[in-house]
């Protein structure tokens, strides 16, 4: 009997332990209905540099399938599909519908790659999405309304594509939403009024366009916008309206090459702008005679109607560095107090561009400082008995992006690294001659409210070191070049803290930081989009470091389950053991 209520007792706990095990296990795989979505996907996708080879075999979440990161949603058995990290992976073919399938999704990012064909409507139902990048592929169609009712999404990032019609006024549904980024496409009518009531907006780009129109007036009620970039356009009509003074925070207003008609309004109310671009417009009046905001660093006012004179109020700017007149009717005297207050330390400069207009005199006494460039050409005051030819200001010069730069060089005293592994010195350690393996980083601000990256080199450097947690020097800047845009692109190198390696933990950790936009620039620098992160040796030892992902809660469950599992094994043999002594035991009495 007490061997029966032995068997009894291991016989509960086995089918407890049993129980227990069935719905871990369940915690260890992937909602069927996300499986199910993910191989629609697939099916969708043409791979041919098979990136996506691991997707043809196991779970989605525990075999480390591409891109795919999964997290264990508290309550429920399964594993879910949070992010797909599809970026810059040659893919093309189209995005399958079956993609708003993955109910608990928050980012879905397939940027810079080929794909074709329209955006599906059935995104619209993922309500748990905070971010969506489609950003240069070859998508076409219109914008899905179905969209415009994300209410947890507050970046979205289409530019660079096809997408044709109208932005959908359901777009204004958006009350999460901080990054629109909608430029070069092919996008026409009119911008939403609805855009503009959104409470959170800080960047709205839609230049390059065939948008057209003028502005709504409901700009005038968006307190929270920071940079409004719809250059590029068609717009017609209607002047600038003077109801810009109402937004508060704007930092960069930029609506280059939109048609825009009628006189620039005051902008002095603005306490924050810090970048002013309304350059070939159709804009005419005098220029306003207010000052902007101290924190300007760049004003293009270039290929408009204006007339008058340049008022003093761009004078005493003391961040100033881009300031453009070129080909307007502007007349009178060209000043000569517009650096004043500007201290030029450093690679600190001021590009001051008047060229093509009516100016016809300059004072006496007048000497602009050395970091100073002056384009005098195509004015009255460049004749040949003017003084200003001699002095080497009215030669035609051609404006071009600011100045591209690299870092510091490699000590050349150094012996050079060893060669089994990517070893390199870091111009910036404060160990000379230090060999360790850096990460690579493909980096692009795409909205920079800077004209020159030079002066403001040393903050980007401990801004983005800081919400990274690495120590300054771990950051070189190898290059960083201006593009269209204007954007800039950086080539920049993380290096291990005075060790020769980063471990697995450490390169994930900022593999996900920088992938999964979990960094945030200060203001001054605009949104970031990540071209590419490049293990180099890392590859070699930790292959499926950019693969998928498991978080810390759903790898904890997985652990339980292989505990309990061998528990339940343990039992089990444990019972068979007990089971055949006690027969023998048995047998052996009978024989007696």
């Amino acid at each position: 009997m007490a061997t029966f209520g032995r068997f009894r007792c291991a016989a509960i706990l086995l089918l407890v332990l049993c129980i227990l095990h069935v719905d871990v296990v369940r915690g260890q795989i992937t909602h069927p209905t996300e499986v199910s979505a993910l191989n629609a996907v697939r099916g969708r996708l043409i791979d041919p540099m098979y990136k996506l080879k691991k997707w043809n075999r196991g779970d989605p979440c525990t075999s480390n399938w591409t891109g795919v990161i999964c997290h264990k949603i508290p309550n429920d058995a399964y594993l879910h599909v949070t992010e797909l990290e599809l970026f810059n992976m040659n893919l093309s073919g189209t995005l399958a519908p079956e993609v708003g399938l993955l109910s608990q999704l928050n980012k879905l990012d397939f940027m810079w790659n080929n794909l074709t064909g329209n955006i599906p409507k059935e995104i619209g139902n993922i309500t748990t999405l905070t971010l969506i990048t489609l950003n240069g592929n070859q998508l076409s169609g219109s914008l899905p309304d179905e969209i415009g009712y994300l209410q947890k999404l507050n970046r979205l990032q289409i530019d660079q594509n096809q997408i044709s019609g109208p932005i959908p006024k359901s777009f204004g549904n958006l009350t999460s939403m901080k990054h629109f980024h909608m430029n070069n496409n092919s996008l026409s009518g009119r911008i939403p009024p609805e855009l503009f009531r959104l409470p959170v907006l800080l960047h709205l780009l839609v230049d390059t366009n065939n948008l057209s129109g003028p502005l709504p007036p409901e700009l005038a009620e968006t307190r929270s916008l920071k940079i409004l970039q719809a250059d590029n356009n068609n717009f017609s009509g209607s002047s600038i309206p003077a109801v810009y003074n109402n937004i508060r925070t704007l930092l960069k207003l930029s609506l280059r090459n939109c048609s825009l008609q009628g006189v620039i309004p005051d902008l002095s109310g603005i306490p924050d702008l810090g970048y002013l671009d309304l350059s070939w417009n159709q804009l005419t009046g005098s220029i306003p005679t207010n000052k902007l905001a101290s924190n300007v660093t760049k004003i293009d006012l270039s290929h408009n109607f204006l007339n008058g004179t340049i008022p003093a109020n761009f004078s005493g700017l003391p961040n100033l560095q881009f300031l453009s007149f070129e080909a307007n009717n502007l007349s009178g005297a060209v000043p000569s107090t517009i650096w004043s207050g500007i201290t030029f330390t450093g690679n600190r400069s001021l590009l001051l561009d008047f060229q093509n207009n009516s100016l016809d005199t300059i004072p006496d006494a007048f000497e602009p400082p050395k970091a100073v460039t002056l384009l005098l050409s195509g004015n009255r005051v460049c004749d040949t008995s003017n003084p200003a030819r001699a002095a080497g200001l009215c030669q035609p010069t051609s404006v071009n992006d600011a100045p591209s730069g690299h870092g510091p060089q490699v000590n050349l005293n150094c012996a050079p690294c060893p060669t089994d592994r990517n070893y390199e010195y870091n111009p910036s350690s404060p160990i000379p001659c230090f060999c360790a393996v850096p990460l690579g980083v493909g980096f692009r601000l795409k909205s920079p409210g800077i004209a020159d990256f030079r002066s403001y080199k040393e903050a980007f450097e401990i801004d983005s070191t800081s919400v990274l947690d690495l120590s300054v020097y771990q950051l070189y800047i190898e290059q960083y070049t201006w593009e269209a845009g204007p954007r800039l692109n950086m080539h920049l190198k993380l290096f291990p803290n005075n060790t020769n390696l980063f471990t697995i933990s450490e390169v994930m950790r900022l593999r996900q930081l920088l992938a999964g936009w979990q960094i945030t620039l200060s203001d001054i620098f605009g949104p970031y989009e990540l071209l590419n992160f490049t293990l180099g040796s890392y590859g070699d030892d930790f292959p499926t470091v950019v693969s998928s992902g498991l978080n810390k809660g759903a790898l904890a469950g997985i652990l339980a389950g292989t505990i309990i599992a061998a528990i339940a094994v343990s039992v089990v043999s444990t019972l068979f053991i007990v089971r055949r002594r006690s027969k023998r035991r048995t047998v052996s009495r009978r024989s007696y």
